[in-house]
């Protein structure tokens, strides 16, 4: 057992970035809808609890609150932006709006000391921060001192030491505040007094052996996508149960340029795992034609993939191995949370996944998610635990859909070649320049235009594409990679000389701001 945090969501879009900073501490925790916290509470007994941030007003009718058993359960207890304004209000403090908004970058100045800054922040002293709220403490519940203060919230920062309560008006979690994480660290480690004793070989021997308690000698099939999360989901699994494991790789016809024989040379020269290949890519690309919106491209891609497995659950079956009892899968634990969302959570919906909350009744199997619990970041780690190369282990990441969300509007076989030979071309370039591990993520897009052009003597009509590369630490906020044009000339030459079907290249330097979840 290991110590835990609880993380009660009132829905803001970083959230997700607390629960990173605690895991970066290695403590466990996990994020719970506000609705759910008080049962989340009781089983897990957490060392700590933090309430997040969230889009709505304590003063509006019916507003997110926090159980009351929380509070008086003698846990530490940490508010950040609405969790300081529900903590207040709830306690006996007041929260007043219509006072000035405050929408990023701004500075607090600490005014008393506290155990919350720790070896981060000084009295007197004034730092950045990232603010973003509407409403603001005025006046503090009983027990309370004001930390710390902003010019738009005199209330910035305030503790109770007695009960161990603290918080702010401001977002620690994300990069903007600087000295976020310390802060968070001090209330994890110090103040709750949490063990940092959750690391990837533990969790890898305790999820192995999860998996052979829900198994048993049940036979289980495990969907490859070409990503990461399916590949180290499949050898954490075969580790646990051997051959009772089949995987089985479907191309969809949506996969980069030669990624199905990697995949394929990947599994069958370095593990022993029975694997079937399905070349489903006619099928995927009826089902897909005429389809626009991008929602409705995950979920038919999503029904069809269920589909596919049911079929091959009962080749599997027929041959006398038995039924297949499990159906194995890289959900990961932004997956759960993000459908959390889409089903009735606090949050605004981003995207959903497709079978998160589990299978067609008709399937008759049971999912196996070992990595339901991991954040992107943390599953690689697993991986090289787990021995895959990194080169594998350290690419990119590549969206369950693939390509069909990365060709907006009506996909077809023509636009999806001119695709995969882009964006081949474009990470070619990358790699060869040394810049592929400094990039969180790069890919090209066949945006859904044709412009007009001239190509030696000839006038043209074609495509445009469209590229792409961020840069980050967690995968929630991201800035675009500063290449010199030097570099995108030679890459948008290479593109417009060898893809037919393109006239023109652009670099996309759109920002990505805290709380959207993905690029595609």
């Amino acid at each position: 057992m290991h110590d835990k945090i609880l993380i009660v969501d009132f829905g803001s879009q970083v959230t997700q970035l607390i629960a990173r900073r605690v895991r970066e501490e290695k403590v466990y925790c996990e994020i719970v809808p506000f609705q759910k916290a008080e049962a989340a509470f009781r089983a897990m007994k957490p060392k700590g609890v933090i309430l997040s941030g969230g889009p709505a007003s304590v003063l509006d009718k019916n507003a997110p609150l926090a159980p009351q058993a929380i509070y008086e359960s003698g846990v530490p207890v940490f508010g950040i932006c609405y969790g300081e304004q529900a903590m207040a209000q709830q306690l006996g403090g007041t929260v007043e709006g219509g006072h000035h908004r405050e929408f990023g970058r701004a500075e607090v100045e600490v005014v008393d000391d506290s155990p919350l800054f720790e070896g981060v922040w000084r009295k007197g002293e004034k730092y950045p921060v990232w603010m973003s709220h509407g409403d603001r403490v005025t006046k503090l519940p009983r027990g309370f001192r004001v930390l710390g203060r902003a010019p738009n919230s005199p209330i910035a920062m305030i503790g109770d030491d007695a009960r161990k309560f603290y918080a702010m008006q401001f977002h620690p979690e994300v990069v903007h505040t600087p000295h976020g994480a310390a802060l968070l660290r001090n209330f994890v480690r110090k103040i709750s007094g949490a063990a940092g004793d959750w690391t990837m070989r533990t969790f890898k021997d305790e999820a192995i052996e999860k998996i052979r308690k829900q198994v048993g000698k049940g036979k289980v099939i495990c969907g490859l996508s070409g990503g990461v999360d399916s590949a180290v989901a499949a050898v954490l699994i075969h580790e646990a149960i051997g051959d009772q494991l089949t995987c089985v790789f479907v191309d969809h016809g949506l996969l980069r340029l030669g990624e199905a024989e990697k995949v394929m040379t990947l599994f069958r020269d370095s593990y022993n795992i029975p694997l079937v290949h399905v070349d489903a890519s006619d099928k995927f690309l009826r089902a897909l034609e005429g389809v626009e919106d991008p929602e409705q491209k995950r979920k038919t891609i999503g029904k069809l993939f269920i589909d596919v497995f049911e079929a091959e659950a009962k080749k599997i079956g027929n041959k006398g191995e038995g039924p297949t009892q499990f159906l194995a899968q890289g959900t990961l634990y932004p997956d759960v949370i993000e459908s959390v969302s889409f089903t009735g959570g606090p949050s605004v919906t981003i995207k959903s996944h497709h079978n998160v909350g589990g299978l067609p009744e008709r399937m008759n199997m049971k999912l196996v998610e070992p990595l339901r619990e991991l954040f992107k970041d943390e599953v690689r780690a697993l991986g090289r635990e787990l021995g895959l190369p990194e080169a594998f282990v350290g690419r990119h990441p590549f969206p369950g859909p693939g390509l069909a969300i990365r060709v907006p509007g009506a996909i077809s076989a023509e636009k999806l070649d001119i695709l995969r030979l882009a964006d081949d071309i474009y990470i070619e370039e990358i790699r060869r320049a040394g810049l592929y591990d400094d990039i969180w993520q790069a890919f090209a897009v066949l945006l859904p235009v044709k412009t007009v052009g001239v190509m030696g003597d000839f006038r043209t009509y074609e495509y445009v594409v469209g590229l792409r590369a961020v840069t980050s630490t967690d995968g929630m906020t991201a800035d675009f990679y500063p290449f010199d044009m030097k570099f995108i000339g030679q890459v948008a030459t290479r593109i417009i000389n060898e893809v037919k079907g393109v006239n023109r290249v652009v670099y996309d330097v759109t920002s990505k701001p805290p709380g959207t979840i993905e690029w595609e």
